[in-house]
């Protein structure tokens, strides 16, 4: 009989519903992540306009981020070792976009600014021909956080524990205590600077809306509750940054207490952010709605119907042979 239990270093590990839980929870965003990315790629009309290929970039790099960490957090749960070089690989891609989504969502709020404060120089900021450079732009300032912490493990780590089998871990890349200052105090710039950021447009957002009447009072509200949504899936995101000191010092006093905060910060700053994007945009916003349920009532109802055809057809030519 197979037992529902890992064996890992000589000790015998249980898969509990915790761990299941977070899987089927993975799987399901995973899933309405890939059909609203779907979505996106089947409507042109969305690539010219600025805050639905944001809400493209970002759906593409929670998935991402979502099938990286689930990876490290199964490979973390059951303590399975791997050598650090490909730890390092990982790692790269894992903390990069990790960055990735709540850089996206304060450009994100920026458009909306501009849509509703400056209205007449929306089109001219956010044209088509600046997507690509604001897209480029996203990733160079998400890697910042990347370089710091990579550059000063290489700086101080010996050959020799590239080699080495390690739990893959963002503590694993802290090796002195000045180390993780500087993750620190790079994380910190990027709270302060996305907080500004949030609370200006908030407050600029906030005036328009007091001034506005009909159409425009109901549109600017609209906008006022998404940069509200994206203010709470941003401050997730940036407590999201500050998991791993609280990890590392959890780890330094009970093992087991630092599984169960892990899980904890997993559930509530990983994977909480991420089923906000396809709320904020992918059942709030009316076009992005109506083309979804197009796509998943018309297009599949279509291609089922062609695919039952094709079966009928194919018995009746085997049928008549």
């Amino acid at each position: 009989m197979e037992d529902n239990s890992s064996w890992v270093g000589g000790e015998v590990r249980p898969i509990n519903d915790r761990v299941i839980s977070v899987q089927v929870l993975v799987m399901m965003f995973l899933g309405i992540n890939f059909l609203l990315i779907l979505t996106f790629f089947k409507n042109k009309s969305f690539y010219t306009i600025s805050r639905y290929i944001l809400f493209a970039v970002t759906l593409l790099s929670d998935s991402f981020l979502l099938l990286i960490s689930t990876i490290l957090f199964l490979l973390a749960y059951f303590n399975f070792t791997i050598q650090v070089w490909l730890c390092i690989n990982i790692s790269v891609v894992a903390l990069l976009y990790s960055m990735v989504t709540p850089v996206t969502l304060t450009a994100m709020t920026l458009e909306r600014y501009v849509a509703i404060c400056m209205p007449l120089r929306h089109a001219e900021l956010c044209s088509q021909r600046i997507h690509v450079h604001c897209i480029l732009i996203i990733h160079g300032l998400s890697s910042i956080s990347c370089i710091a912490v990579f550059s000063s493990f290489f700086a101080s780590a010996s050959f020799s524990l590239y080699s080495q089998d390690r739990i893959c871990s963002v503590q694993m890349y802290i090796l002195h205590r000045w180390q993780g200052h500087i993750r620190s105090a790079v994380q910190q710039f990027y709270f302060l600077i996305m907080v500004i950021i949030i609370v200006f447009c908030y407050v600029k957002i906030m005036k328009v809306a007091k001034t506005a009447s009909g159409e425009n009072k109901k549109s600017t509200r609209k906008g006022l509750r998404t940069v509200i949504l994206h203010g709470f899936q941003l401050l997730l995101c940036l407590i999201q940054l500050w998991t791993p000191f609280i990890e590392n010092y959890v780890f330094q006093i009970n093992l087991s207490l630092f599984i169960n905060v892990r899980f904890f910060n997993y559930v509530l700053f990983y994977l909480t952010p991420k089923c906000l994007s396809p709320l904020i945009y992918g059942l709030r916003d009316d076009h992005f709605f109506h083309a979804l349920k197009k796509y998943v009532v018309f297009d599949l109802y279509k291609t089922n119907i062609l695919q039952g055809r094709l079966t009928v057809s194919n018995r009746q030519n085997v049928q008549c042979t």
